[in-house]
């Protein structure tokens, strides 16, 4: 992690998600339900704390990968071997379960 601090609930985010296995995934969803919180505030640390953790292993609930960036979380779950159909996450397949 920076210097900067970083909240308990962030922390918790952010421990789960460094978790998550090359070519596995989460949706925000799954991680919001282990640490007590819901999907927007996953996406809230996320979108403060991204440079410090594999950001792009989160994605929505249908498997569909983050937009941000121009579409570099699709190019990395691809070098990560993660299983995909149709442009989404295989989720019955590439579904980290923690």
């Amino acid at each position: 992690m920076t210097a900067r601090t970083v909240e308990p609930f962030a922390r918790r985010v952010l421990e789960m998600i460094d978790r998550i296995p090359p070519g596995r995934v989460m949706s925000y969803g799954s991680i919001a339900d282990r640490v007590g919180a819901g999907p927007r505030q996953v996406g809230r640390v996320l979108s403060q704390w991204a440079d410090e953790t594999q950001w792009h292993r989160v994605v929505y609930a249908d498997g569909t990968p983050p937009s941000c960036h121009d579409g570099l979380a699709t190019r990395l779950l691809h070098d990560e071997g993660t299983p995909m159909v149709g442009g989404r996450v295989d989720m019955n397949r590439a579904q980290w379960s923690g």
